[in-house]
């Protein structure tokens, strides 16, 4: 008997922190969802690559094309601007281009974009990657010249010139792909 109202305890415990959690949730997004990004989160916290060194830039072009750059240059990630990030960022999920998580960046696409960097725009699209500079929550691709600036410098280079975004896009792209860490700024919605 005593088995069967400890099994049920339990039972009725777990019913409530489920119910507890999913009222928690307030991005509607099902609970496997967040527990998978939660262990990602994980991994790219504590086993992370990435450094702001000149010598890990000039490293990215010598990775094999199967690695990727992981975790964060200066600061340690927050967890809920790593779900912002990551779920804005699927508003591109369409664009390749775009690394779908600003914290695991795969060597292969990095190295396009840092070498797509030294692109030279023609005078318009130069107006609307200077004016991304000067409103991104960095000033710029990153907070300082590492990897993260040559890399989605080149990004927003050939998302101007090639597919045709405007300045707003490139401060939207660059804000949710900061990979500084830390809380960061909050998004603020761009209708594009």
């Amino acid at each position: 008997m005593k088995k069967c109202i400890s099994s049920f305890i339990l039972l009725a415990a777990f019913v409530i922190g489920i119910f507890i959690i999913s009222l928690e949730n307030k991005s509607n997004t099902p609970i496997a969802v967040n527990t998978v990004l939660a262990a990602k989160f994980t991994e790219l916290s504590k086993n992370g690559n990435s450094t702001c060194s000149a010598v890990f830039k000039d490293s990215i072009m010598e990775m094999s094309d199967m690695m990727h750059i992981k975790g964060s240059c200066c600061s340690p990630m927050s967890m809920h601007r790593y779900e912002e990030q990551v779920e804005g960022l699927k508003k591109y999920a369409n664009i390749p281009e775009i690394p779908p998580d600003p914290y695991d960046v795969d060597a292969m696409l990095a190295k396009e974009l840092l070498i797509y960097y030294d692109f030279r725009l023609n005078p318009e699209e130069q107006t609307a990657y200077d004016y991304a500079v000067g409103h991104s929550h960095e000033e710029g691709p990153c907070c300082c010249k590492c990897w993260r600036w040559y890399v989605y410098g080149g990004l927003a280079k050939k998302l101007i010139h090639e597919r045709g975004f405007t300045e707003e896009q490139i401060v939207d792209v660059w804000n949710l792909s900061d990979g500084c860490g830390g809380d960061g700024e909050h998004v603020q919605e761009h209708h594009i």
